[in-house]
C-alpha cells in the first residue's frame, strides 16, 4: 500500500477524463481501508471504485482511496439457488461470466455493464428488464466516520429505478465492501421480452435459449450500440428514462405519435431519454473532441482529450432542450464530480 502524488485519474474513469488526485492510494484488503481512512494528515477523502458511473470536471484536491478489494465465495447452496458473496473491487462483467460458466442464472440480462460489483447496489444498475434488486440479498459496508460495519438488507436499501438510498439519505457516508447475490442453479428464469432481446435470439437461430444464450444476445446488442470505453470514452447511458404520469403521457402522444413507450403502472409510463434525444437532433454529433454517440443517443462521448466540463455543459444543453421540446425533465443517471 502505497500512496502516490499527483496521479491521472484517466486510467480509473471510463470516459477518459484525465484530471488529476493531488494524493492517491490503492487498497486491496478492508484492514488497509480502514488504516487508510485513519490517516489523520489526509483530512479530505474521495472513494473510487470502477469509475464507470461518474463525469470528472475537476482535479480531486483529497487523497483519493481506489477500492480495489477482490473475492469471490459461495456462502450457501441448495438444489435450486445459490448465494454468493462478491468483494466490492471485482469487475462486474466478468462476474457475470463467471457465473454464467457456473450456470447460475439471474444476471444475464446485465452482461457487459461497465464498472465493478461496489457500485451495483449504489446504482441499482440494470438492463433489459432486469435490476440488481431483483436478485440482491444484503451488501456489507463501512461507515466512513465511526468504521463501525454494517449489513444492509434490501429492503434497507430502498431501490427505485436506478437509485438507492446510499443515492440519497446515506450519500457518500458508507463504503460499499462487498454485495451478496441470490442465483438460480436450475430453472432460470430467462427473461427475452425486453428491447432487441427476442430478435437477436432469432437472428442467432435460438429457438429455446440458455442463460448463457440471452447474455450472447445482450452482449452483441450491446455492442452493436454503445462503444468500448477502453477505445471510446463514456459512462453507458448518461440518463435515466424520464417517468410520467399517464395523462402526461397521453399529451405527448398527440404532439409525437410515433413516441415509444414502456407502460409502468396504470398511472405512470416510461419513455425511451434515448429516443427524445434523438428526436431533438443530437445523435451522432460532435462537438470539437465530444459529442454524441452515433449508434446511442444516450451515450455521451469523450473522442479523445475533452474536458469534464465540456461534457457536462453538453449534458445541460439536452435536458434543456428535451424540456423545450417535450416538457419533459431528464435526469443524469451519471455522478457529475
Amino acid at each position: 500500500m502505497t500512496i502516490l502524488n499527483n496521479i491521472s485519474l484517466k486510467p480509473y474513469n471510463t470516459f477518459g477524463i484525465d484530471v488529476n488526485a493531488k494524493y492517491f492510494v490503492s487498497i486491496n484488503s478492508v484492514e488497509e481501508l480502514i488504516t487508510v481512512l485513519n490517516l489523520e494528515q489526509y483530512q479530505e477523502k474521495f472513494i473510487l471504485g470502477g469509475g464507470s458511473n461518474m463525469l470528472l470536471t475537476k482535479d480531486i484536491d483529497a487523497l483519493v482511496i481506489h477500492i480495489d478489494i477482490k473475492g469471490i465465495t459461495i456462502t450457501t447452496k441448495n438444489n435450486t439457488s445459490v448465494t454468493v458473496n462478491v468483494c466490492a473491487g471485482e469487475n462486474w462483467h466478468e462476474f457475470v461470466l463467471w457465473s454464467l460458466d457456473q450456470n447460475y442464472g439471474g444476471i444475464e440480462n446485465l452482461s457487459l455493464i461497465p464498472g465493478n460489483m461496489g457500485t451495483t447496489p449504489i446504482q441499482n444498475i440494470g438492463a433489459y428488464g432486469v435490476e440488481i434488486k431483483d436478485v440482491f440479498v444484503s451488501c456489507e459496508a463501512l461507515h466512513i466516520k465511526s468504521q463501525k460495519f454494517r449489513t444492509f438488507s434490501k429492503a434497507d436499501c430502498n431501490f427505485d429505478y436506478r437509485n438507492s438510498i446510499f443515492k440519497e439519505e446515506l450519500k457518500g457516508e458508507y463504503i460499499i465492501l462487498s454485495v451478496n447475490l441470490k442465483l438460480s442453479t436450475i430453472a432460470h428464469d430467462i427473461k427475452t421480452n425486453y428491447g432487441a432481446i427476442t430478435k437477436e435470439l432469432t437472428r442467432l437461430n435460438v429457438k429455446t435459449p440458455t442463460i448463457q444464450d440471452v447474455s450472447k444476445a445482450v452482449i452483441n446488442i450491446r455492442e452493436s450500440k454503445l462503444p468500448n470505453p477502453k477505445i471510446l470514452g463514456n459512462s453507458g447511458s448518461f440518463f435515466k428514462n424520464p417517468i410520467v404520469s399517464t395523462t402526461q403521457f397521453t399529451k405527448l402522444k398527440e404532439n409525437f405519435p410515433e413516441i415509444p413507450n414502456y407502460v409502468i403502472s396504470e398511472n405512470e409510463v416510461k419513455v425511451p431519454a434515448g429516443w427524445l434525444i434523438e428526436y431533438a437532433g443530437f445523435k451522432g454529433k460532435h462537438f470539437g473532441d465530444y459529442g454524441v454517440h452515433k449508434n446511442q443517443a444516450l451515450v455521451l462521448v469523450n473522442y479523445g482529450n475533452a474536458k469534464g466540463v465540456d461534457i457536462f455543459n453538453l449534458a445541460k444543453l439536452i435536458q434543456s432542450t428535451i424540456k423545450r421540446i417535450f416538457n419533459i425533465s431528464l435526469e443524469a443517471e451519471v455522478n457529475i464530480i
